[in-house]
């Protein structure tokens, strides 16, 4: 069995406090969120052009904060779609999850930027 709660800067915690308390019971599992973290956390590596699971160890704490945004409101996502009959309406998941990705754009091209990724590695 794959070690629980398996995600390097995105951890199931964060993904179930963005998914908001009307998420799906078993979305929310940590079984569930990590069928998908590592591909999202590959995601956000790709697209920013760094590998930031082989830098996060060396990351101070407090510039951890950005990619932790940007993972969990991207498996946020994919807990929101798994079953969004939680919701009071469609509408109002469908809200949370435009919030919800344009957070993670907005994080994804802070970390893109060549001075951000400079300052969160030097910090």
């Amino acid at each position: 069995m794959a070690d629980p709660n398996i995600g390097i800067y995105t951890k199931n915690a964060d993904i179930v406090v963005r998914a908001g308390a009307k998420a799906n019971a078993t979305a929310i599992t940590v079984a569930e969120t990590d069928k998908y973290v590592l591909t999202i956390e590959g995601y956000v590596n790709s697209v920013t052009h760094y590998n930031w699971s082989d830098a996060y160890a060396a990351l101070n704490v407090d510039v951890r904060g950005l990619l932790t945004e940007a993972g969990a409101c991207l498996c946020a996502i994919n807990v929101i779609a798994y079953d969004p009959s939680g919701f009071t309406s469609l509408e109002e998941a469908s809200f949370i999850v435009d919030t919800l990705w344009a957070r993670a754009q907005q994080a994804l091209g802070k970390l893109a930027d060549q001075e951000v990724k400079t300052f969160m590695v030097g910090a």
